[in-house]
């Protein structure tokens, strides 16, 4: 016996995917937001209210190592949130990320420090850092998905899916501004106080994020294309595997997906939260390091949708490797300028390292990640890859970074170096990859990754 046919909602309309796409935008700020607020506290003081009796720079280090382990959970996150939303949908899972995101962070804000607790502040600390990586590891392929699959469905916008894509990137460069703009006042006030109780305020403010972000959310549709991929397994098979294994049965455009981002997200740690870290050391002031993030950060409004809507019209591999290539050119005289002295030359320095050339390579990321699984192991797959991109690229290079100017006493070569190290894997990377910006994502809808591999997106 046939099982009843599942109705199919009519393709959504314009007004549904502009909402979505806000939706989108509106996680990602959360996500960015609270990873920068987290970074650019732990370079300030994170060392000494919770790892009292370490050596300056092994404090900082510390600080840094539970920065980092956010980020080792970011690919379980991507695993559990993928399975699911692969399973039962993206909306819900979305809905979820979004309130483990913004109530651990919330949390961060109300913890003990090390002189009231002893040693169970860093411990909660940690445990507070896994539960949001989980739920950052879940967020942005829901996001991205979403925004892509309405895309997909929604007349005249298919050919413009990076574009699209970009309102979720977006998010970045936003959360960046609001996370330095609230740190930047705070920071305004007498150390003692700052150290007291001022650096609890922006991860106190999170709950506004949440509060607009779940208002969204909560009034978008679920994706089509997950709609149509479940309708259509009932009628035929039933899913017999779980995304993870589809994936893995054919791992290379997973690890191709985890090393494309590379690139991106080493700069972005490194300009970014550990940039705050490594001037205010060099002799500038925490609000002049602030203001030169957060105004890169408004130079990447204009270059990430601007770089997105490019790789709409040439194909995402060439924007990319320009992106990469830009990142690994900039990175020396980059980093001479922050060694300048001159706050002007700071920001210019941002503006181009971060604002341009890293905006460049994240732009068009969500979209070719998008492109390279099928709909029924998308969420699994361009997830992990995301975060295994993160882990690698955003994660460890902080840590990384500080361990080499303890060890080498200062100086700005290592950081150079690990810019351009992440810059040549992305552009190793995007030689590997075939060009997808103009394929449908239809002749993946309904298909698992066995019968349509994710190897589409790789070059033989």
């Amino acid at each position: 016996m046939q099982p009843a046919p599942v109705p199919v909602p009519p393709p959504p309309d314009s007004r549904q995917l502009r909402r979505v796409a806000l939706s989108g935008l509106l996680g990602t700020a959360v996500e960015f937001y609270d990873f920068l607020v987290y970074g650019t506290v732990a370079a300030l003081v994170f060392g000494e209210l919770f790892f009292p009796d370490a050596d300056p720079a092994v404090g900082t280090i510390a600080a840094f190592g539970t920065f980092a382990a956010g980020y080792l959970a970011r690919p379980l996150g991507g695993i559990v949130f993928g399975h699911f939303g692969d399973r039962l949908g993206r909306k819900s899972m979305l809905l979820l990320t979004m309130v483990l995101m913004g109530t651990c962070s919330f949390a961060i804000g109300l913890l003990p420090t090390y002189d009231a607790i002893g040693v169970w502040a860093p411990v909660l600390l940690v445990a507070l850092r896994v539960v949001q990586g989980l739920a950052i590891g879940g967020e942005w392929g829901g996001a991205m998905l979403m925004v892509v699959e309405h895309a997909e469905r929604t007349g005249g916008a298919r050919q413009r899916r990076g574009l699209w894509s970009s309102f979720t990137q977006l998010g970045a460069p936003l959360g960046s501004m609001l996370s330095a703009g609230v740190v930047t006042i705070v920071s305004t006030l007498p150390d003692d106080e700052f150290r007291a109780w001022g650096w609890r305020v922006p991860f106190l403010l999170s709950v506004a994020l949440l509060a607009v972000g779940l208002f969204v959310r909560l009034r978008v549709a679920e994706s089509p294309l997950f709609t149509e991929a479940q309708a259509q397994s009932r009628n035929t098979r039933p899913y017999d595997k779980p995304p993870l294994a589809e994936v893995l049965r054919s791992p290379k455009p997973l690890l191709l997906a985890g090393c494309v981002g590379i690139g991106a997200f080493t700069a972005q740690a490194l300009l970014t939260s550990f940039m705050i870290s490594y001037a205010v050391r060099n002799g500038y002031t925490r609000p002049q390091v602030l203001t030169a993030v957060t105004v890169a950060s408004c130079v990447a409004l204009f270059a990430l949708p601007a770089a997105s809507a490019l790789s709409d019209r040439v194909g995402r591999r060439p924007v990319v490797l320009a992106g990469a290539v830009a990142s690994a050119a900039l990175a020396f005289p980059v980093l001479a300028l922050v060694d300048s002295g001159s706050p002007g030359l700071l920001i210019l320095a941002l503006a181009l390292g971060h604002g341009v050339a890293q905006s460049t390579m994240y732009g068009p990321l969500g979209a070719l990640l998008s492109e390279m699984f099928g709909t029924r192991v998308r969420y699994t797959g361009a997830s992990l890859g995301y975060q295994l991109a993160t882990l690698v690229g955003a994660g460890f290079s902080p840590l990384i970074a500080s361990s080499l100017l303890a060890a080498y006493g200062g100086g700005s070569t290592p950081l150079a170096l690990l810019l351009c190290g992440g810059a040549a894997i992305t552009a190793l990377t995007v030689w590997r990859l075939r060009e997808t910006h103009a394929d449908t994502l239809d002749d993946r809808a309904t298909a698992p990754s066995a019968d349509v591999p994710a190897t589409e997106g790789v070059r033989p």
